[in-house]
């Protein structure tokens, strides 16, 4: 399910720090977006951020919450992204430490799939 308007509003101003922060639906769920790099997910009014090695020890509070998933074929597929503790929402600023870290994160996996995207090649004319 997608982010309610109201969760939509709360986030938007508390993350407003980072830069312009922008809420897409998007397989089901809520996209959330800085710089163009999707640094987090919206799942039933649930905020889910993007984890990789570089933030996993700041982010080691989360790990125990499931990560957001779905399943494909009989099978549950995990995504990078976690569940920031629930007292994160009535902390803007520590809540904005995570969100710094998610969208360095979504920096760096934007950065790998650019280095291993195969170079198309142009046709002949």
């Amino acid at each position: 399910m997608v982010a309610s308007e109201g969760f939509a509003d709360f986030l938007r101003e508390r993350l407003a720090p980072l830069g312009q922060v922008t809420l897409r639906r998007m397989f089901g769920k809520t996209g959330v977006f800085c710089h163009g790099l999707m640094f987090a997910m919206v799942a039933d009014d649930t905020l889910y951020l993007r984890v990789d090695d570089g933030n996993r020890t700041l982010f080691a509070e989360a790990a125990s919450a499931p990560p957001l998933n779905y399943a494909k074929q009989g099978r549950m597929i995990d995504l990078a992204f976690w569940q920031p503790p629930e007292r994160l929402l009535d902390e803007p600023d520590e809540l904005l430490q995570w969100a710094r870290a998610a969208l360095a994160a979504a920096g760096r996996v934007a950065a790998a799939r650019e280095r291993v995207a195969p170079r198309r090649s142009r046709p002949a004319r």
